[in-house]
């Protein structure tokens, strides 16, 4: 295929062409942003890996009905209203892995970003959240305390 018929099809469907550069920027926009986010996503298997070779420290960012419910073993509740990287809890924590969890992956990030600005080294966010760990079969504890 050469170039010219490339633009001839371009010409010919511009609406077609029109949603692959529009795509095409979106993926280049994603992979770049997540180059720069500052923290890395982990899958389930990854975590435990994680805390077993690293004894990391789970942060789960849940509701507390929800964390009742099910929670990854050792983690820690901590509302996001009450979440501050400058706490003396957090603070003690600075030099291990930190792991933050929501229930679906997708809330997590903002915290983990506030990690990262105020000195963690090693910051994780679990990829799907809860539910992702759910759907590797892995076991969650219940109650109030991981």
């Amino acid at each position: 295929m050469t170039f010219e018929e490339l633009l001839a099809f371009a010409q010919r469907h511009p609406l077609l062409s029109l949603a692959l550069v529009g795509i095409t920027v979106a993926l280049v926009f994603t992979e770049i942003a997540q180059l720069f986010r500052g923290y890395a996503g982990l899958r389930p298997a990854e975590l435990v890996a994680l805390m077993n070779r690293d004894n990391a420290l789970v942060i789960d960012l849940s509701p507390s009905g929800d964390f009742e419910k099910g929670h990854i073993a050792g983690s820690k509740s901590v509302q996001p209203s009450q979440f501050d990287p400058e706490s003396k809890q957090l603070a003690a924590a600075k030099a291990l892995p930190v792991i933050v969890v929501c229930r679906t992956g997708m809330t997590a990030g903002a915290s983990a970003k506030r990690l990262k600005k105020a000195g963690f080294e090693k910051v994780y966010v679990l990829e799907g959240g809860i539910q992702a760990w759910r759907q590797a079969d892995l076991p969650l504890v219940k109650g109030r305390r991981g």
